[in-house]
């Protein structure tokens, strides 16, 4: 029973980090759904990414992003397959 358990968290934690990516439209989406899709993006930054997006327009390129406070070119690249803009 304890074997079983080990594997199930051993497996639960191992495909939780994929879970969390997927593709998300940083041009639309709020900021609740940027923290959900991007590693390394947590609420704080997500409401940022969202700010500098109303003050400043629509990303153009996804190396834009590492222009917001807290996001940096680290980011963007383990984000990158996962960011859209239309």
């Amino acid at each position: 029973m304890l074997r079983k358990l080990l594997v199930l968290a051993l497996a639960t934690s191992l495909s939780l980090p994929v879970l969390a990516s997927r593709p998300v439209n940083i041009n639309s989406a709020d900021a609740v759904t940027i923290a959900k899709s991007l590693d390394g993006v947590g609420p704080a930054k997500a409401r940022a990414i969202v700010a500098y997006r109303k003050a400043h327009g629509p990303f153009k390129r996804a190396e834009d992003l590492a222009r917001v406070k807290g996001i940096g070119k680290a980011t963007v690249e383990h984000n990158r397959k996962d960011i859209r803009l239309k």
